[in-house]
């Protein structure tokens, strides 16, 4: 028998929304056959948290690194001073993320947002690591941005991807790039499964984005990393193919883009 394994390429178990139940989250997420579990920074004070979950599950989380674009105080140059310090003095990164930008909330600072953006795509130049980026309400300027560095080596994921099939093809024209899916496409109103009919699976990443965002059946409920045979599931639909394919080919593709995922940390 072949034993279906998953990655959840972006989930926040490391919150105080997992407070009460951290450890059983992951168990619960190991039993569904999700392995290996990747944890993006928010802000520079989230990196112990996730540090601190890694150092517990070994071989099941892995780090990310990055300053949310939603989170860039008035002294954001400092946390990015902070979160680089880490980066650059901690093998066990595996991605720059969570970054991006975000005009949803508050459209005031772009300056600032794509000012910190640039920083931590250098980071992943410098590095060689992948990036895992946010974009809300921002799709012009990310892809002004990303197509000032096309043709560097980048790669990364677009966490998160809820766009139009025009938008879709536009992110992937980037060699290398990923467009992350989680619970959003089995929405009954989302356009995701018609737009992903012209994405190939070997172009997609399964992720949560725990703990928001639950795919059907549990909208309204805390999302948590087990959900994501819930994904893949529904992702079999689009692609008329069994769960064991969606699980098989996500997994390279995380496993390729992530290529620390296969270090012995």
């Amino acid at each position: 028998m072949i034993m279906i394994e998953f990655v959840d390429t972006h989930t926040h178990l490391f919150v105080p929304e997992f407070d009460e139940d951290r450890k059983l989250a992951v168990q619960r997420a190991v039993d569904a056959g999700v392995k290996k579990l990747c944890l993006p920074s928010i802000t520079a004070e989230s990196l112990p948290a996730i540090l601190a979950m890694c150092e517990e599950f070994p071989g099941v989380c892995y780090p990310m690194a990055g300053l949310h674009p939603t989170e860039l105080g008035e002294d954001y140059k400092a946390a990015l001073d902070i979160i680089y310090s880490h980066l650059k003095s901690d093998n066990r990164f595996i991605a720059v993320g969570e970054v991006g930008l975000d005009f949803y909330w508050d459209d005031t600072r772009k300056k600032e947002q794509l000012d910190a953006f640039d920083a931590q795509i250098g980071w992943a130049l410098e590095t060689g690591l992948p990036l895992a980026v946010h974009s809300r309400n921002a799709f012009k300027e990310l892809y002004d941005v990303m197509t000032a560095y096309r043709g560097k080596g980048l790669t990364g994921v677009f966490h998160c991807f809820s766009g139009s099939e025009e938008e879709a093809q536009k992110l992937l024209s980037f060699d290398g790039f990923y467009l992350g899916i989680g619970g959003v496409v089995t929405y009954k109103k989302s356009a995701l499964p018609s737009v992903l009919k012209n994405v190939p699976l070997s172009r997609v990443l399964l992720e949560t984005d725990s703990p928001y965002l639950p795919p059907v059946p549990f909208r309204g409920k805390r999302n948590e990393s087990a959900y994501i045979p819930y994904v893949a599931e529904f992702l079999a639909g689009v692609y008329e193919c069994s769960v064991n394919e969606v699980a098989r080919v996500t997994t390279e593709n995380a496993n390729k883009l992530f290529f620390k995922l296969n270090d012995e940390l």
